[in-house]
């Protein structure tokens, strides 16, 4: 009888470009296919290392002299919801939540598109087309859920959200732009932590927290944030403590940082 040994994740790190968050630097990220039999354990292990999922790919940013973007995820045991996010929460407590399937809608790409052209005229998804937004919600090959907000008539948010071992990371989300007084952003975040507290689950992934960016500002506003950084989990305490200064020795040479991953199957 033949025998295969399973083949160990390649890792690749992307050519640089601008980055989205910060004026004036480079973007690089390492990253690795999400696919095969593992994909769920390697999704799994890999977000506690700080990795984020993108379709069936797995990425971490690895830029050269820079390492503000930190994986941030959510302590929901140590999350108390501060005097405005109760707010939130009391205002739109009205929204039904719905988890369906990972299956793209007419009804869901038209939000996008309106929640795109209201925040994010001139980001990097503006010109995605009905196509490309099915492939975004679509291509997974691990649990996902497509978590829907709606009033009565209207569908009012969207979560794209992947189930984990440990927490529920929030792949994507969106909202109507025109519902500014419901905060929709924060409240689906606190519906997260909810959700998660009803399931047993220790976290909610947020992605990436980068000081001195205001795009990214709101998530330091969450009681019980951790961010991944220098290989390990730690609680910020204090959020101006960070900085986002660059610095020729911030991050590790790649083959360094690639052998340092540890993979499901316990090898490294």
């Amino acid at each position: 009888m033949r025998h295969t040994l399973p083949i160990a994740p390649q890792f690749y790190v992307t050519a640089p470009q601008p980055c989205p968050y910060l004026e004036g630097r480079m973007e690089r990220k390492l990253f690795t296919a999400l696919q095969g039999d593992m994909a769920t354990k390697l999704n799994d292990s890999l977000s506690k290392q700080g990795f984020r999922r993108s379709q069936n790919v797995l990425y971490r940013p690895s830029c050269a002299e820079c390492s503000a973007c930190m994986s941030a995820r959510i302590d929901v045991s140590k999350f108390t919801p501060s005097r405005s996010q109760r707010r939130v929460a009391k205002r739109a407590a009205h929204l039904n939540r719905r988890a369906t399937s990972p299956w793209a809608t007419e009804e869901q790409y038209d939000l996008f598109r309106e929640y795109l052209d209201g925040r994010h005229a001139t980001g990097g998804m503006a010109d995605m087309d009905m196509f490309e937004f099915a492939a975004m919600v679509e291509e997974t090959p691990i649990r996902s859920r497509l978590i829907e907000y709606t009033t009565e008539q209207d569908l009012t948010a969207v979560c794209l959200t992947d189930i984990l071992d440990d927490g529920l990371s929030m792949v994507y989300s969106f909202f109507d732009p025109a519902s500014e007084k419901l905060s929709l952003g924060t409240y689906v975040i606190l519906d997260h932590i909810a959700i998660a507290r009803e399931l047993g689950l220790p976290y909610v992934y947020l992605g990436y927290w980068v000081p001195g960016s205001p795009k990214m500002d709101y998530k330091a506003k969450y009681k019980g944030l951790e961010v991944y950084r220098g290989g390990e989990w730690t609680p910020v305490k204090d959020p101006s403590e960070y900085r986002a200064d660059m610095h020729p020795l911030s991050t590790d040479p790649i083959a360094e940082q690639v052998a340092r991953i540890d993979l499901p199957d316990g090898r490294t």
